[in-house]
């Protein structure tokens, strides 16, 4: 077992052996921190798949137009962390490339555009984006 929250997500990240493991890291892959790791070791598997659950509600209470949350995976901030061009013309990251996050992409019916969700216990965040995260725009980042 290379995983702490016994999702094995290793098993399916291209990354791993830039990472070891999270059972390898403490928790701590890529050098940063796994939100599963976190909420495991404050509260166990239970505290994880209850975390996991309420994410899926706060995402699906947002009431955006297509977005259907049925669950969440692990990712690597590297792989998730777009640049948004804000209206001033400025470009800014909202993640973190060394963190794990939960989170999914979501296609939005009748477009060739995806939805993306990133969550941790802080935020949640939902962008839309084209072919290979194109044109990301941010729909909602809000604090938890």
């Amino acid at each position: 077992m290379l995983s702490i929250c016994g999702t094995e997500c290793c098993d399916e990240c291209n990354r791993k052996d830039d990472c070891g493991g999270c059972v390898k890291t403490d928790g701590h892959p890529f050098g940063g921190t796994c939100v599963a790791a976190e909420c495991v070791r404050k509260g166990g598997l239970e505290a994880f798949h209850g975390m996991k659950e309420t994410l899926i509600a706060e995402f699906n209470a947002l009431g955006i137009q297509g977005l259907q949350v049925h669950n969440l995976n692990l990712l690597n901030g590297s792989y998730v962390n777009l640049e948004y061009t804000l209206v001033n013309g400025q470009s800014v990251k909202l993640l973190e490339d060394n963190r794990v996050y939960l989170g999914n992409q979501i296609e939005i019916p009748g477009s060739d555009r995806c939805y993306g969700i990133v969550a941790d216990d802080h935020y949640l965040l939902v962008c839309e984006y084209g072919c290979s995260g194109s044109e990301p725009q941010i729909i909602v980042y809000k604090k938890r």
